[in-house]
C-alpha cells in the first residue's frame, strides 16, 4: 500500500483542503484495493493452473503413446 498520510500532506501543501485531500486519498485507496489479488484468489489460480497443466500433460502422454504404438506397427 502507499503512504496515505504523506499523500494527504502533499495535497495539503499545494492548497488542497484537508477534507478534499482525505476524499482524494479514499478514492485512490478504493481503486488500488479493488485491483489487488487476495491469497484466496492466488490459491484458486494455482489450483486452476495445476488442473490445466495436468490435462496438458495427460494429453501429451496419450499422443506420445499413440505415436509410439503406430511406430511399433511399422517396425
Amino acid at each position: 500500500m502507499f503512504n496515505t498520510l504523506l499523500y494527504t500532506k502533499k495535497l495539503e501543501a499545494v492548497g488542497i483542503s484537508r477534507e478534499q485531500a482525505e476524499t482524494h486519498i479514499q478514492i485512490m485507496a478504493d481503486i488500488v484495493l479493488s485491483d489487488l489479488a487476495t491469497k484466496q484468489d492466488l490459491k484458486e489460480l494455482e489450483y486452476r493452473l495445476v488442473i490445466r497443466m495436468s490435462t496438458v500433460m495427460g494429453t501429451m502422454l496419450t499422443l506420445f503413446l499413440a505415436i509410439f504404438t503406430v511406430l511399433q506397427k511399422f517396425a
